[in-house]
């Protein structure tokens, strides 16, 4: 009987790159993604490292075709200007946030300064099964016709009220309304402490809040990490 995987073992895998305009370097890029680790077999460790490689090859073409001119740009103004010459850079880094019982989940997230100066960053949240190499859908974490986005956008308003009467946060007038509109049931990664699920940077608060992220716990009335079985509770009983 083959083994089942109940946790994976990663190492980053890292690139950098850097455009120039006139052998004057205007754009670097780093990429930091994790890969199963050395040895690691099997069709989920296949997929996962064929999964992040793609993704870092995408993210590097998203820099030569949109950060590049942008990049050249500010570049010759610079020059026309005679003022110091810019160097931009984009970053793509990831962080593991569980790692149990057949399922791992993390999320990645780009830092890069857009075109009027500001820092943006981009997050992406994945949970992958590891017995199937496939990832995990926010529903399965659910009881079926639970109402589980309702029990999650209740969660997210409660948390605002409550950090808004604490003065720890400010948020946009028109939060409770983005708060829906926004919501993406793909925005989602485990933590220990229960499902984390977010929002995109300025979607519910300036940008000094940076991404928006709501925590609902594990248990009753909450989302519930699925049950799988060992081995030994799939193996046939002893004859008699």
């Amino acid at each position: 009987m083959p083994t089942i995987l109940t946790q994976l073992s990663t190492e980053p895998l890292t690139a950098e790159r850097t455009w120039t305009v006139e052998e004057i370097p205007v754009l670097t890029a780093s990429v930091s993604l994790p890969t199963p680790a050395e040895g690691a077999s099997g069709a989920a460790a296949r997929r996962i490292r064929r999964y992040y490689q793609l993704q870092s090859r995408a993210f590097l073409r998203y820099c030569q075709r949109w950060l590049l001119p942008e990049a050249e740009a500010e570049y010759r103004a610079a020059l026309t200007a005679s003022a110091p010459l810019p160097q931009l850079r984009a970053e793509l880094s990831y962080q593991v946030t569980y790692n149990e019982g057949g399922l791992w989940s993390l999320y990645t997230q780009s830092r890069e300064r857009g075109a009027d100066g500001r820092t943006l960053l981009t997050r992406r949240g994945d949970t992958w099964d590891l017995a199937s190499g496939y990832p995990v859908p926010l529903a399965a974490f659910f009881p079926r016709r639970c109402g589980w986005k309702k029990a999650l956008l209740a969660a997210a308003e409660a948390e605002i009220r409550r950090r808004e009467a604490a003065g720890a946060a400010r948020w946009n007038e028109d939060w409770r309304r983005s708060l829906r509109r926004r919501f993406n049931p793909e925005n989602f990664y485990l933590t220990g402490d229960g499902l984390a699920f977010f929002y995109p940077m300025y979607a519910l608060a300036p940008a000094a809040s940076g991404i928006p992220v709501f925590t609902l716990p594990y248990g009753a009335g909450g989302p519930a990490l699925p049950v799988r079985e060992t081995p030994e509770e799939t193996a046939a009983p002893p004859a008699r």
